[in-house]
């Protein structure tokens, strides 16, 4: 019994994406909403559907599903990408091409599992707001984020944050932080 619920269940889910990616292709759309549509990768065959609309595309919610990658075709597909919301999946890093996004102003990792700082985030000019909330980050390339041109805000409240990056982010800068640090 167990097993037909789950591939019906399975079924209804990739029924639920295919109805909301047609739904962007259709009405034209600039946002992609496949939050919690318990996605384990973002599924191959929506790159060919979304090939014709991909470049109109500026706002992609993933959150609340269970990845554990996000591919480079990804980046390279969406390239007007403006704002990605990818929290609440399990991702413990990006792929490099996060990097060549070049009009990405906003990236919400919150509740994955990086441990590390997604370095090539800093590479983004673009950038303005990064959500880092609620992983396993213990340090952060404070002077790299410095250099960002854009950069408005940081969240890295609920990460086991070393005492040299507590004590670094005390200091003034020039974006807004927010940390969860001793008092």
């Amino acid at each position: 019994m167990g097993a037909v619920t789950a591939e019906k269940k399975m079924a209804e889910a990739v029924a639920n994406v295919a109805r909301r990616i047609n739904a962007t292709v259709e009405e034209g759309k600039d946002c992609l909403d496949l939050s919690d549509c318990k996605l384990i990768s973002f599924p191959d065959g929506v790159f060919k559907v979304l090939r014709s609309v991909s470049e109109n595309i500026r706002v992609i919610t993933l959150a609340d599903n269970e990845m554990k990658a996000i591919s480079s075709k990804f980046f390279s597909t969406f390239t007007q990408l403006r704002e990605l919301d990818l929290r609440g999946n399990v991702l413990t890093k990006l792929p490099d091409s996060v990097g060549e996004m070049e009009h990405l102003t906003s990236i919400n990792l919150a509740n994955n599992s990086f441990s590390d700082f997604p370095d090539k985030l800093t590479e983004i000019a673009s950038l303005e707001r990064i959500d880092l909330e609620g992983n396993s980050i213990t340090e952060i390339p404070l002077e790299k984020l410095a250099a960002m041109p854009a950069l408005k805000w940081l969240n890295v409240k609920s990460n086991p944050l070393d005492s040299n990056t507590q004590a670094a982010l005390q200091a003034p800068q020039k974006f807004d932080v927010l940390s969860t640090t001793g008092s």
